[in-house]
């Protein structure tokens, strides 16, 4: 079953990915897919993020 969430976003047009808060996907209760391999970001300074890994995906639809 689909379920809409209304929310307020930014969108970055030049960023890489799009990530969203492990908080809010508990949260709306989306289901968590394992990735192969961790990826590890990195802040624009190049220093690791304090959130540590992306370990997970999740399938979604923006509409805007």
């Amino acid at each position: 079953m689909q379920k809409g969430v209304m929310v307020e976003v930014l969108l970055n047009s030049g960023a890489t990915e799009l990530v969203m808060s492990l908080e809010f996907v508990r949260k709306q209760e989306f289901r968590l897919k394992k990735i192969e391999r961790p990826i590890y970001i990195r802040n624009m300074d190049r220093t690791l993020n304090k959130e540590g890994l992306i370990e997970n995906t999740i399938e979604i639809n923006i509409y805007y």
